[in-house]
């Protein structure tokens, strides 16, 4: 008898610690994050090159660089529509100069396409956007 509950007691914590690991793995992956290094104004000055343009549904940090010769900030709409809009709401940097750079991290809930572009006057228009795939 007291082999069995010996080998109860074993079986018991072997089974609790495959499941800490497996929890440990699942939190781990779900915390992940994403990281897209955006360069503005290059390769001209009114276009943005993103080191990804699809991304998982989570955490995403931008890594945003003006590399152009003007103002330029980065702002990715809130609504997953993608599109050709020339102004919307969402989260963004501040305006960079010529040289700068800031960070910009964005939680995805929803997959879908969603637009980035620049909200200087007149740069959206002048093909300073593009879209962002979140699956």
């Amino acid at each position: 008898m007291e082999g069995r509950t010996r080998l109860g007691m074993f079986v018991v914590a072997a089974i609790s610690a495959v499941l800490a690991l497996t929890a440990t793995a699942v939190a781990h992956r779900s915390s992940a994050k994403a990281k897209v290094t955006v360069t503005e104004g290059k390769p001209s000055e009114f276009h943005y090159k993103l080191s990804k343009k699809t991304v998982p549904k989570g955490t995403v940090v931008f890594a945003v660089t003006n590399k152009g010769t003007i103002p330029h900030d980065f702002k990715v709409c809130s609504s997953s529509k993608g599109g050709k809009a020339n102004a919307c709401r969402g989260k963004g940097t501040k305006v960079l100069s010529p040289g700068k750079s800031a960070t910009l991290t964005i939680v995805f809930r929803k997959k879908g396409t969603y637009e980035f572009l620049c909200t200087v006057p007149g740069h959206a228009a002048a093909g300073m956007k593009g879209d962002l795939k979140v699956t």
